[in-house]
């Protein structure tokens, strides 16, 4: 059974555009695999947001800390299991 998460990512002070390809480009992967819901920026440029699926907590926190905005300490990130409604 897949959970699903919300992951906010929130730009530090070591934010570099840089990073924006290789951060969409991992989604990109995500996606191709099934483990991609949604993506997107916030307005005000202070970050964003996505929604991906995995086993467990643990498992979902793992995944996001292989992706290049975290990596780089471009962003923090912070993974919340959500009880998602329709």
């Amino acid at each position: 059974m897949t959970n699903t998460y919300l992951v906010l990512a929130m730009r530090t002070s070591r934010w570099d555009d840089a990073v924006i390809e290789p951060h969409r480009d991992w989604l990109a992967a995500l996606r191709e695999r099934g483990e991609l819901d949604r993506t997107g920026g916030f307005t005000d440029g202070s970050g964003g947001a996505y929604v991906i699926r995995a086993e467990s907590l643990d498992a979902a926190t793992a995944l996001v800390h292989t992706d290049p905005i975290h990596t780089s300490g471009a962003s923090a990130l912070t993974v919340y299991e959500w009880n998602v409604t329709t």
